[in-house]
This record gives C-alpha cells, sequence and structure tokens, in this order.
C-alpha cells in the first residue's frame, strides 16, 4: 500500500514539475556593478501550433528594462525551441529579486522562476581606477566631400591670374597707345576712323556714339592746347578754348570755334535729354569735329628752336628717357610683386586646405612645439641605469638634491636628472635615474607613482586628473605609466593653464628609472612629440 502512495506521490510531483518546467529561467551573473547589464534569458519548446506571447515589460520587480531582445526560434524536430532575453539594470547597490513573470501558451499561463541579484557600488581611487576625460563632440563628416576645397582653391587661383593677367595687358595697352600715337592729331584722327568702323548711330546707339566722338574732341584739345576739356562742361570749354587761342596766337576762325560748341551741345541734349538727330545731321556734326580738330591742329604756331632751346629740349629729351626708364622698371616690379603675390596666395591656400589654418599660421608667425617636432632630434644615453632615448634636443643635466627632503635622500646612493626646458615652461622633459643602497627594499612603482603625483601637486599642480595602466618598452621591459591633465598658475599671464603629463617609471634591481613629461594641454606638435619620445625608450639592462 505505501509503494502505491509513494507511486502516486512520485507521479503527481513529475506532472507538477513537467508542467512548470515548460519555461527554462537563466541569468547571465547574479552579480554586477551599477548600471551595468542583467541578461535574463526564458526558454520554452512547444509544438508548431501552438502560440506562445511573451510580455511587452518596461520594469520587472525594481529592475528597470533597458531592452527587449528580438525571440530567437530554433527548430527541433516537429518541435519550436523558442528563446527571449531582457536586458535588466538598476543604478543603486544592493540585493534584489526578479519577480516570476507570466508567459502565455495556447492562452494558458505559466510563470517563470524568481531569481536574486545583486548590485555593487564601483569602486572610485583615482590612483587604482582608471579614469577618462569626457569625449568630444565627433564632427560629422560631410556627404559633399572635400571637393569645395579644391574648386575653392581653383576659383582663388584663376581669380589671381585674371588680375595679373588685366595688370599686364593695361601696361602693354598704354605702352602700345604711347608708342603707336606720337602726336595729339595722329591719335585723334585714327580714334575718329576707329569710331567709323563701329557703325554706332547705324545699329541705333547714337548716345554711345556721341560720347566717343566728344570724348575725342575733348581729349585732343586737353593733349595739344593744355587746356582741362575732359572735366569742363561745354560753355567752359569754349571760354577756355577762346583763351588759349589768344594766350598761344593761333590763327584760328571764329566759325571754327562756333562750329565745334554747336556738335558738343548737339551731344549733350543727346546724351542728357534724349534727342534723336536725324542721320543727315549725325553725319555733318562728324564732319565738323574732323574740320574743328583740324583746323585747331594747323592753327597752333610752331615755335622756332634757338641754340638754348636745343639744348633744353634734349636735356628735356633725356629726363623723358629716364622717365619711361623708371616706369618701364616700375612696370616689372609690379608684375614680379604680382606674380610672387599669386604663387604666395596659391601656396597659402593649398596648406591651409591641406593642413589646415593653424598649421600655416604656426608656420609662418613661429610655434616653439613645432620648432622642436621638426629640429633635428637627438638619441642619448642618460643616467645610471641607463635610459636610451630619442628628444628634440640633447638634455642638460640638473641638480635635484636641494628638492629631496634629506630622509629620502639618504636612501639615494647615485642619482642623476636630465631635462629639456624648464618646470615653468609650456614644454617640459625630464629622465632621472636612481640607485638605492643595497639595503633598501624593492621598488614599489605604484607607491613611487603616487610620490610623484604628491609631489607636483605640493609644487603648485591642481585638479589633477588621474589615469593609471602598464608601459612596455620594445625589448618587453614592463613599467608603469601615469598620466592624464593638472591646472597651474601662469605666471606670465593672469589666471591658470590646463597642462597635460605623462609619468614612466621602471624598477631594475634597487634602481629606478623615471621619465616625466608635461605640456600645454592641446597643443597637437607636443602629442606628436610625446608619443615619438615615448616610442624611443630603451634600458640598459643591470648585470646581474
Amino acid at each position: 500500500m505505501k509503494k502505491n502512495i509513494y507511486l502516486l506521490l512520485l507521479l503527481l510531483s513529475t506532472a507538477i514539475f513537467a508542467q512548470q518546467k515548460r519555461l527554462e529561467t537563466s541569468i547571465d551573473t547574479t552579480k554586477n556593478k551599477i548600471g551595468a547589464e542583467f541578461k535574463l534569458t526564458i526558454k520554452t519548446s512547444v509544438d508548431t501550433l501552438s502560440k506562445v506571447v511573451f510580455p511587452n515589460l518596461k520594469n520587472i520587480g525594481a529592475l528597470e528594462v533597458i531592452r527587449s531582445y528580438p525571440i530567437d526560434t530554433v527548430k527541433k524536430d516537429d518541435r519550436y525551441e523558442l528563446i527571449k532575453k531582457y536586458g535588466l539594470t538598476q543604478f543603486d547597490s544592493g540585493k534584489y529579486s526578479i519577480p516570476s513573470i507570466k508567459i502565455f501558451i495556447n492562452s494558458k499561463p505559466y510563470m517563470t522562476d524568481s531569481l536574486l541579484v545583486e548590485v555593487a557600488n564601483v569602486q572610485v581611487d583615482t590612483l587604482k581606477q582608471k579614469m577618462y576625460d569626457i569625449k568630444g563632440i565627433t564632427p560629422v563628416k560631410s556627404s559633399l566631400g572635400d571637393w569645395w576645397k579644391y574648386l575653392l582653391i581653383f576659383a582663388l587661383i584663376l581669380g589671381i591670374g585674371a588680375l595679373v593677367y588685366w595688370l599686364v595687358k593695361k601696361q602693354q595697352k598704354k605702352k602700345i597707345e604711347e608708342e603707336v600715337y606720337k602726336t595729339p592729331i595722329e591719335k585723334a584722327t585714327s580714334l575718329l576712323n576707329s569710331l567709323e568702323k563701329k557703325e554706332l548711330w547705324q545699329k541705333g546707339e547714337v548716345k554711345e556714339y556721341y560720347s566717343e566722338l566728344t570724348d575725342i574732341a575733348r581729349n585732343y584739345i586737353e593733349e595739344a592746347i593744355e587746356i582741362p576739356a575732359m572735366e569742363s562742361t561745354t560753355s567752359e570749354l569754349i571760354l577756355g578754348l577762346r583763351a588759349a587761342s589768344v594766350r598761344k596766337k593761333m590763327t584760328v576762325s571764329q566759325e571754327t570755334i562756333e562750329n565745334l560748341e554747336r556738335v558738343l551741345k548737339q551731344a549733350d541734349l543727346v546724351k542728357f535729354a534724349k534727342s534723336k538727330p536725324l542721320d543727315y545731321e549725325i553725319a555733318e556734326d562728324k564732319n565738323k569735329i574732323q574740320k574743328a580738330i583740324l583746323t585747331l591742329d594747323s592753327s597752333i604756331p610752331v615755335e622756332v628752336e634757338i641754340e638754348e632751346d636745343a639744348i633744353l629740349n634734349e636735356a628735356q629729351k633725356q629726363k623723358q628717357i629716364q622717365i619711361q626708364l623708371e616706369q618701364k622698371r616700375k612696370r616689372r616690379i609690379l608684375i614680379a610683386a604680382a606674380s610672387v603675390l599669386f604663387l604666395l596666395l596659391a601656396t597659402t591656400s593649398y596648406f591651409i586646405v591641406t593642413k589646415g589654418f593653424t598649421y600655416v599660421k604656426d608656420t609662418i608667425i613661429g610655434n616653439s612645439s613645432k620648432e622642436l617636432l621638426e629640429g633635428e632630434w637627438v638619441k642619448s644615453t642618460y643616467g645610471n641605469p641607463g635610459v636610451v632615448i630619442e628628444t628634440p634636443e640633447v638634455l642638460k643635466r640638473i641638480d635635484l638634491t636641494k628638492s629631496l627632503p634629506k630622509n629620502g635622500l639618504a636612501l639615494i646612493k647615485e642619482m642623476n636628472s636630465f631635462a629639456l626646458g624648464g618646470v615653468s615652461d609650456e614644454f617640459y622633459l625630464m629622465v632621472s635615474t636612481y640607485k638605492y643602497k643595497q639595503d633598501s627594499t624593492a621598488v614599489d612603482l605604484k607607491k613611487s607613482l603616487e610620490v610623484t603625483l604628491q609631489t607636483l601637486e605640493s609644487q603648485g599642480a591642481q585638479n589633477m586628473i588621474v589615469k593609471q595602466e602598464d608601459f612596455d618598452t620594445k625589448e618587453g621591459v614592463t613599467g608603469i605609466k601615469g598620466y592624464g591633465t593638472f591646472s597651474r598658475v601662469n605666471d606670465k599671464s593672469i589666471g591658470s593653464e590646463k597642462l597635460y603629463y605623462e609619468i614612466v617609471l621602471f624598477s631594475q634591481e634597487g634602481g629606478l628609472q623615471q621619465i616625466m613629461i608635461f605640456h600645454k594641454d592641446g597643443d597637437s606638435y607636443a602629442t606628436e612629440i610625446v608619443d615619438r619620445v615615448m616610442s624611443s625608450v630603451e634600458l640598459i639592462q643591470l648585470s646581474k
């Protein structure tokens, strides 16, 4: 009878177990840090016709659901295995229970197992725990690419080239006019013929025709008779012409001056009153201007040169030759300067686009870090135990005995220090080696780094951020590196400045080797110097 009862209980428990075990509940870890993810996994096996519903939850107990993963389906023979995962987290430390979740299989509820998890505090120690600055905003790369930069350079070069071409052509045109038109009458006659070939008034451009026609007459009068004809009104020009004819004893008739005045007034009406003369009137005005210019030129008296005048004219000619030579020299200087300016601007624009404005500014104005980076580097061995290192300049020996406390100095058998720059400069590099006395204990690199950082703070370093990691040389020697930023008062200006630092320590058989560098934070050239210096570090191994 007892056997039957035990058998019945066993079958009942098996049935109950089988019903509950349709769901398998698991979690990837039961202990995690604040804010870290717990991954809760629920599995069930059903036939191909079954319908399973997993709830969409925002919280499971006291834990927040940060992600609901898609359901994975695995087919096994004629059944499906469904796997559902939830990403959970908590931002307060403590122990938490993940309660049972109700899952529906063919509209029938099934409960998952409850689980216990623990959220632990994060240990914060600036000497043991690595800390990192907040990352800056990452710039989004333009989908347009860099083609616009090259287009800008091309447009700039094209514009400068056009300016140089215009200046050269202007000088050449002026030179040709000076050579072709030896006298004002030749120039006026040639320009009148060119005006007729344009056929402006025949094309309806009457205003432009009269403007050029009167400009030719005014320009001739100004050059030949030497009165300000171009800037005078018609009345002022006629008065000046009458006075000049008397002064220069010109045999010019009253009719010639009156005809010239009529044409000039007709031109004023055309240009300012929109008058439209007839074709025969336009032809007559052109003939009057041509006749007036020829008459005026023939009426100018020819002076007979005496010997004194001949000497004076020869001196004037020599002076004129000197002036022309000076003008040619100035033109050559102008063209050369424009060409140099063109090449300079083109080169500068190219480097601004390819290297950036800061690089061009630092190249032209100067930058101490850039000069160090691009100078002749020196590879030397410093101290004992020796440190082989490549630096922008040879390091100079310095004496640190006065800066060390007496109790610390008593432990040191031998000390050597070498530096580039001063501690108040924007870039400073120091290499130090120490050999301790034989009864000294093994060197604790972490403790030594902590002491070095405390020394920096005692010397004025503020708001120090400390990061720490192992440092390996190319030969496989392992040391410790501390790095980060700190602020200090700038003696040269009001306020403080932010500096970046790196300190590397090695220990060899009772000896300590130290490399310290700090520079102005954000100095890209100094960053390249640090990378090159640190990648060149080699250690002289002590013989056993």
